[in-house]
């Protein structure tokens, strides 16, 4: 097995149990992170993004949280992942079960430079928010709400962190 292979497999397993600080040790200090919601750039807005959610289900959803990966495969520059999520959306306390694949670029040193995450944002927003997601999902103006709603909830969890 590559040790990039094991870099995701270790990034999975701590997810899996909320350990953002052992996700965190899987980033470079340049990290960029990409999905539907985010759009990040170096360690701190990336593994903050990764904390923020890793907090906020330990507070509002520790209880139904699930997280199951597979097929991760990695070697000196590249990996991917799949991954599936059972989970109590924050904001509307709403059950979702995102499914998720990841793509990823390495350093020399094996730590991840790029991460892109790809979901169906139609269906996680009917789960999500319900029927404004149901009837607006697929719209790019519900797509550039959420965006915009996830990228000030991190400014304000970051801003709070440095507090």
């Amino acid at each position: 097995m590559h040790p990039n292979q094991t870099r995701l497999e270790n990034f999975y397993a701590a997810f899996a149990h909320l350990d953002a600080d052992a996700m965190a040790a899987c980033y470079a200090a340049d990290a960029q992170f990409d999905d539907e919601a985010f759009s990040l750039r170096g360690h701190k807005e990336v593994t903050g993004m990764w904390r923020m959610l890793c907090d906020a289900t330990k507070t509002r959803g520790a209880d139904v949280w699930r997280l199951s990966y597979s097929g991760i495969e990695a070697d000196a520059r590249t990996g991917k992942a799949h991954w599936e999520a059972d989970y109590r959306f924050s904001a509307t306390g709403r059950m979702v079960h995102n499914i998720i694949d990841g793509v990823f670029e390495f350093n020399e040193q094996g730590l991840i430079t790029r991460h892109r995450d790809r979901f169906n944002f139609w269906s996680w927003s009917r789960q999500a928010l319900g029927a404004p997601g149901l009837l607006l999902g697929w719209t790019p103006f519900l797509r550039q709400k959420v965006r915009a709603q996830a990228a000030a909830n991190l400014q304000k969890f970051l801003a709070h962190r440095r507090t």
